[in-house]
């Protein structure tokens, strides 16, 4: 039988502090050689579009999930990117479950965020900068003040009503949120800056880059012209990755600097599983530039999925079909 959750299904079984150490353990895992994560292909899709069958396997499991980004869902008032998960068994192969992939690829971009959080900032590090307030923006707050202690927030968009959705969405966190008038004034003041918007040209310059300061830089879909951050910025910073394969074909960041000559492909190797677990320094010191660049994985898709489908599994939530019949 084939378990089918629903995006309200998931989110109602979602733990935002487990997916964050599954996600951990995730990358752990891939950095010592225990789960695999090939670089996705991408397929052209009609108006500009792209989809991106994200391959991941480990732990008994293996999952696809299919991405799809359409730009041109904006105008007919849809998400612009679309996803739905499928787990197998890596043993008999039988299909295990089917998911919605909304909620999964939030929480656990969050997650691995606040991950890289955890292992690249300074422990003093108290000030949470986002550019960008939209509904990822809120899964960052919850993620990062989970591993940080935040006692501000400080929050650029060019949608003042965004914001206000943002302070109301994170209003149980208890922290101030205040509005910056730009992504500089954000980074002038901030220890943790997350950039969160779907930008081609960068909205972050690495001029703002202050000594000692930490970027996750998430937001830019998953091609290879769209950045968030130019390259003097990728230049300043200490580069970790989530995977490097996936990062050599579809970071815009990575790839955009290496081609104007600010880094090379070794400036980019770091993943992020190696600072995990050690085979490869993070922060050195307080005056360190640290940059997670994020395009997103299938293992942490997985590891959010694992644990998904164990609670509505024991809950009795979703919908449970026979493919073969």
């Amino acid at each position: 039988m084939t378990l089918v959750l629903t995006h309200s299904d998931i989110l109602s079984v979602l733990d935002r502090q487990q997916v964050r150490k599954a996600v951990e353990q995730a990358h752990a895992g891939l950095a010592m050689g225990e789960r695999a994560n090939p670089a996705p292909p991408a397929i052209a899709l009609p108006e500009s579009g792209t989809a991106l069958p994200m391959a991941t396997g480990g732990r008994g499991m293996v999952a696809v999930k299919l991405l799809c980004d359409v730009p041109a869902n904006r105008d007919r008032g849809l998400p612009t990117q679309r996803s739905a998960i499928m787990v197998s068994s890596a043993i008999t192969g039988e299909s295990l479950a089917i998911l919605d992939g909304r909620a999964i690829t939030a929480i656990r971009t969050a997650a691995a965020s606040a991950v890289a959080t955890d292992h690249l900032a300074r422990q003093s590090a108290s000030i949470l900068g986002m550019i960008g307030a939209g509904n990822l923006a809120v899964e960052h707050a919850f993620a990062i003040a989970a591993v940080r202690d935040i006692t501000r927030i400080v929050v650029w968009s060019r949608s003042a009503a965004t914001i206000d959705s943002f302070r109301s969405a994170t209003a149980t966190l208890g922290i101030p949120v205040e509005s910056a008038g730009s992504p500089e004034d954000a980074l002038a003041v901030s220890d943790i800056v997350c950039t969160l918007t779907p930008s081609r040209q960068p909205i972050v310059r690495g001029v703002s880059f202050r000594p000692g300061q930490h970027v996750n830089a998430v937001g830019a879909p998953p091609r290879a012209d769209h950045r968030e951050i130019d390259g003097i910025g990728m230049q300043r910073a200490k580069v970790v990755v989530d995977s490097f394969p996936t990062s050599m074909a579809k970071s815009g960041g990575v790839l955009l600097a290496i081609s104007e000559g600010f880094i090379t492909d070794d400036d980019a190797r770091t993943e992020l599983g190696d600072v995990i677990v050690g085979k490869a320094a993070g922060r050195t010191s307080d005056a360190d530039i640290t940059l997670y660049e994020s395009v997103g994985i299938g293992l942490q898709d997985l590891a959010a999925a694992e644990l998904v489908i164990e609670h509505a599994t024991a809950r009795g939530i979703g919908t449970s079909i026979n493919l073969s019949g």
